[in-house]
Order: C-alpha cells, then sequence, then structure tokens
C-alpha cells in the first residue's frame, strides 16, 4: 500500500475505533454495564481483575483493544510491511482516535454549555413575563 492511502486509512480507521471507544466508556447506552465495571474495577480483590474491568470505563485504556481488533480484522500496517507496521499503526491509531474523542468530547462541552444558556435565558425571559 502507497503512503497516502496508508495516511487516509489512518484517517478513516481512526474513526470507528473512537466511535466504539467513546460509546462503551461516555455513553448512556451502555451506562449499566460501565456502572458494573466502574464498581468492579474498585472493589475486586485481584488487581489484575480491577484492571480487567478498569479498561472498559477508560476511553484511552479501551481504544487500545478496540484498536488491536481493528487491525487484526483490517490487517492494516504503517511505513513497514511486517510486524513493525502493526506496531506503528496500533499507537498511530490509539493516538489519533484519542485525538478525535477530545475534539468529540470538547464539542459535546459547549453543546451541553450553550443549551444551559438558552435554557436559563428562557427561564429568565419566563420570569420577567
Amino acid at each position: 500500500m502507497d503512503l497516502p492511502l496508508q495516511v487516509a486509512s489512518l484517517f478513516l480507521i481512526a474513526m470507528p475505533i473512537a466511535s466504539i471507544a467513546w460509546t462503551v466508556t461516555h455513553e448512556e447506552v451502555v451506562r449499566e454495564f460501565r456502572d458494573y465495571c466502574v464498581r468492579e474495577s474498585k472493589t475486586c480483590r485481584r488487581i489484575y481483575e480491577r484492571k480487567f474491568f478498569y479498561l472498559f470505563t477508560c476511553e484511552y485504556c479501551f481504544s487500545h483493544y478496540v484498536t488491536a481488533a481493528f487491525l487484526v480484522m483490517t490487517r492494516y500496517k504503517l511505513l513497514f510491511p511486517d510486524w513493525r507496521g502493526y506496531l506503528m499503526a496500533e499507537f498511530s491509531l490509539v493516538w489519533l482516535a484519542n485525538v478525535y474523542m477530545g475534539i468529540f468530547g470538547r464539542i459535546r462541552l459547549d453543546l451541553r454549555k450553550e443549551r444551559a444558556e438558552i435554557a436559563a435565558e428562557e427561564a429568565s425571559a419566563a420570569r420577567s413575563h
């Protein structure tokens, strides 16, 4: 695969990785599972059990495993045609997916802030009428 296609693939493959990692670690649809994992990550007796459950609560940690699954599915390699290409792809995809998640988190925060400001303005307007 030539370098421009590798770079384009890097940016494209990181998107579903970010989406899956963000959904599992932040969204309401899996809140019960995440709450269970948070509880178990704090209360399990064995450290490996606590760390296992913690993986599902941290988008950075979880993105490594999602990336590994995507590398198995896509056989994507970056820069090198051997195991080094997988290693480069793993860390590059994790980094880029986390950049995407940071941007997405910031956008969501801004939207929540705007909604709260609008609701406060509407409540103020309703009280003044």
